[in-house]
């Protein structure tokens, strides 16, 4: 069958309800998050090579030695930053990529504000996000590290690259009651963090470990 931007002919529906009933035995519970996972066509964000491996639980390569992260943790971490809540008003990625965890944000967010560093990634993800029709994604080629204060406060912001610390300028651009998600390298190690602001103090709750490309910044050292 022809690889098609509705997402089903590529596989069958059995094999994507496949991949949501694995996500739920890992433990993801927000419908609205697993809805998304079944509907969006993973396999438009990958090379037409590695369509067919598309709704496995996996991570696949993409160009300029990216990768599209394994389903299980797009979903985790969607999960995550809405924190219980079915919609966010205003959120931000950092690390676009192939625009994959873009367009999953993009259906339980009003407003998303991505970055992205590789500038050939960026126009390859905003070709496919103007494929699926969606309107309510803002793309930017920078340094991700910076965030996107024109447009702060966030309510969620999730970051797709293992950072060596929380930056700053994220935590500060979360709006009150806001969630951070984000990879850090501890040691040989990578973790998943939930960073939140309750009453002027940062909070940190460690969500598990992970393996991310690396967070890389612009900025002089």
């Amino acid at each position: 069958m022809n690889i098609g931007a509705d997402g089903i002919g590529m596989t069958s529906l059995r094999t994507r309800e496949r991949l949501i009933k694995r996500l739920r035995e890992q433990g993801i519970r927000e419908q609205g998050v697993l809805d998304a996972m079944l509907n969006i066509p993973r396999h438009l964000f990958v090379d037409e090579a590695l369509a067919s491996r598309a709704y496995e639980d996996t991570a696949l390569p993409i160009a300029h030695n990216q990768t599209l992260s394994q389903p299980y943790i797009v979903a985790r971490m969607t999960e995550a930053v809405l924190g219980g809540r079915a919609r966010l008003r205003r959120a931000l990625e950092i690390g676009t990529g192939s625009g994959y965890q873009t367009v999953i944000l993009a259906a339980m967010v009003e407003e998303v504000y991505s970055v992205e560093r590789i500038e050939p990634l960026l126009k390859q993800a905003r070709r496919r996000i103007q494929q699926l029709g969606y309107r309510n994604v803002r793309l930017k080629l920078d340094d991700g590290s910076l965030g996107w204060p024109e447009y702060a406060p966030y309510d969620g912001i999730v970051v797709t690259a293992a950072a060596d610390g929380v930056p700053d300028a994220l935590v500060a651009q979360l709006a009150p009651g806001g969630r951070l998600v984000i990879p850090v390298t501890r040691g040989p190690a990578q973790e998943l963090l939930l960073i939140t602001v309750a009453d002027g103090r940062v909070q940190t709750e460690r969500l598990e470990g992970v393996n991310f490309v690396p967070l890389i910044s612009r900025q002089p050292e």
